[in-house]
């Protein structure tokens, strides 16, 4: 028998990259500014799909595409954390 902690569970893995990288868009713009914003998380057979698509305001400061891509790697930091691998 081993002392290994469960794996996490395809739903479980799903929720960690969303919140994650949910997190990265609401804390480098406001939600109510942001004119939408999406995430897509995929985990099938062990491989990690994230998608992040940012419409920011006109006048923001930050730049979408480093915005989606830092959620992106914050989802991927999240999931390895939640695997041991952090």
């Amino acid at each position: 028998m081993s002392d290994d902690p469960p794996e996490p569970t395809d739903e479980e893995v799903v929720e960690t990259a969303s919140a994650a990288a949910e997190g990265v868009v609401l804390d480098r713009y406001r939600q109510s500014e942001l004119r939408d914003f999406d995430v897509t998380v995929t985990f099938e057979d062990g491989v990690l799909d994230v998608d992040v698509y940012v419409n920011p305001p006109t006048d923001a400061e930050v730049d979408a595409d480093e915005v989606a891509e830092a959620a992106v790697g914050a989802a991927r930091d999240a999931v390895d954390e939640l695997f041991g691998l952090a």
